[in-house]
């Protein structure tokens, strides 16, 4: 209710929507993945960024990508639906930096910020007037499965040029900064059958990590 509700929406600074999920794929993570967004609330939020507020669109892996992809496409982004990466060996977090040309010069980046790092999310299509901050190349590649975290030979795939994990954009009065990864922008311990991984800032892969998320959140409260 709270975002269809412009009392809500006019009291923010920044307005964050995270990993949003339709009910019913609570706990079901599999297809289909139907807008977690109803048209009214896509309008509202749309006029509120419109008007001159700020959003910040996070959808993960699949499937947040399908239940983000109403909203974000109103605004001219496309989510794909699955999980990105980059090209490269193992399954390491993806590795975005100036010097392999995924990581785009933007001035909220100037001085110490030469990468960024994520850890398994989505990819979009954008408009022409994005500003990209972290792009894929061709070889990147996205796996589309039906059911997430379950990949096999016969998995939908689909390459990466012209797609990207990380954008900002001004959009009318206001701004959006959209993006693939949630884990990028937290501190984190994850445990399962193989031990104890840390990602986010807490990642000793991504130490530009949290001073790329404070540059963002200035960007956005910017009024210029």
């Amino acid at each position: 209710s709270s975002v269809s509700n412009t009392q809500v929406l006019s009291g923010c600074d920044i307005y964050a929507i995270i990993n949003p999920l339709h009910e019913s794929n609570l706990g079901n993570w599999r297809l289909p993945n139907p807008s977690a967004f109803t048209m009214q609330e896509i309008k509202e939020i749309n006029k509120w960024v419109n008007e001159g507020g700020r959003l910040f669109l996070v959808a993960d892996h699949m499937p947040f990508g399908g239940a983000a992809y109403d909203l974000a496409y109103s605004f001219g982004f496309e989510f794909s639906n699955g999980f990105a990466r980059l090209k490269k060996e193992g399954n390491h977090p993806d590795y975005f930096s100036l010097q392999n040309e995924r990581l785009k010069e933007h001035p909220m980046l100037e001085g110490e910020i030469q990468s960024v790092t994520t850890f398994t999310g989505s990819a979009f299509r954008y408009p022409e007037k994005a500003e990209l901050i972290l792009s894929f190349k061709k070889g990147d590649i996205s796996l589309e499965p039906e059911i997430a975290w379950q990949f096999a030979d016969t998995t939908k795939t689909i390459d990466l040029e012209n797609y990207a994990q990380g954008a900002v954009m001004n959009y009318g009065k206001g701004k959006l900064a959209v993006f693939g990864e949630a884990a990028m922008f937290t501190a984190r311990d994850v445990s399962n059958e193989n031990g104890t991984f840390k990602v986010g800032f807490n990642s000793s892969s991504a130490p530009n990590n949290q001073q790329f998320a404070v540059r963002l959140m200035r960007y956005l409260v910017d009024r210029n």
